[in-house]
């Protein structure tokens, strides 16, 4: 797996505030967007890989799911997190 521990801090610093706050919305969005983009990445290789790619659908809805609670809960750190990680709805 692409993600390693210290990746892992390294996100969840950045977007979680704090490297033990691995619970905010922020941090499991950026934590969720870094592990589609390498699913995405190994599909285009693997066409064929059809673990992968229900793996990455369901990502793709968890990550949905927390971005749609987000909006409705503070819509300034809902435009903050798309803007940063350059995520289009």
């Amino acid at each position: 797996m692409l993600l390693t521990s210290e990746l892992k801090k390294e996100i969840f610093k950045k977007h979680g505030k704090s490297e033990t706050n691995t619970g905010s919305s922020e941090a499991q969005i950026a934590l969720f967007t870094q592990r589609i983009n390498h699913l995405t990445e190994h599909l285009k290789v693997s066409k064929k890989d059809f673990s992968t790619q229900r793996a990455l659908i369901r990502l793709v809805g968890k990550r949905r799911a927390l971005l749609d609670y987000l909006q409705k809960k503070e819509i300034n750190r809902y435009r903050a997190i798309i803007a940063e990680l350059g995520i289009r709805k």
